[in-house]
């Protein structure tokens, strides 16, 4: 897998990547990750690099580095600032099950000017449109709109791992979420893509994602195959 110098230290990107894999079960937890030399060879960096990506995902608390033993994942679950509640996809990865993720497309987002999306971003909108598998099996359908002022070509140039970093690489912060949800039918391709029945009903999450200030920079539309498994949502005691 390739890293680029233009979006950043190296090593922060390959730290996002290997977390990344962690939180969602490609590393299981109480597992090693991949050792060193593997890493050098397939981010195609040098040994001090990795070593700098490994360092700040140990200060984490995700991993523990073991002369003579390599490198164990002892957490998979972030210390979310934004909420004291865990990412659904978090607890699924608690429980046992292996969740990836499949990007299927990006590119500028061409809006019906009478939309409510389109007084939001305007002409400035990206759309990402990517799924989640539950065991290898399409569950999650995401379609993400955000406000970016950005050319075709710079996206033709994107490789998309973890979107909130991508997000942060374009100086995009979100400090608070507004999610919806609803029972509804997705739309065909969408009942293509998760495998679902015609005119069958499913999970719809409207998420809405602002910066400190109350603007709109992300909207997404999810549709969660149920049938699969349920959407889960745990709290702290301190959550009233």
């Amino acid at each position: 897998m390739n890293v680029n110098q233009k979006k950043g230290p190296l090593y922060l990107q390959i730290k996002e990547i290997l977390k990344d894999r962690i939180l969602h079960g490609v590393y299981p937890i109480h597992t090693n990750i991949p050792s060193e030399p593997q890493l050098e060879e397939e981010f195609n960096v040098s040994k001090i690099t990795i070593r700098n990506a490994i360092k700040e995902l140990a200060q984490d608390g995700y991993i523990e580095k073991k002369s003579g033993k390599g490198t164990k994942v002892i957490a998979n679950v972030s210390n979310a600032r934004l909420s004291k509640g865990k990412r659904f996809t978090e607890i699924l990865v608690e429980e046992g099950h292996h969740i990836t993720k499949k990007v299927l497309s990006i590119k500028k987002a061409e809006l019906p000017i009478d939309s409510e999306l389109y007084s939001l971003f305007g002409e400035n909108c990206v759309q990402i449109e990517r799924i989640y598998l539950l065991e290898n099996e399409p569950y999650i359908h995401f379609t993400h709109y955000i406000l970016l002022d950005i050319s075709e070509e710079e996206l033709e140039e994107v490789h998309l791992g973890s979107l909130y970093r991508f997000l942060e690489e374009n100086n995009i912060r979100l400090e608070s979420f507004r999610d919806e949800f609803a029972v509804a039918v997705a739309p065909h391709h969408v009942c293509e893509i998760l495998n679902l029945e015609k005119d069958i009903a499913v999970l719809k999450r409207i998420r809405r994602s602002s910066d400190e200030e109350g603007n709109v920079l992300e909207y997404s539309v999810g549709y969660y195959n149920t049938g699969k498994q349920n959407y889960i949502v745990t709290y702290n005691d301190s959550i009233q």
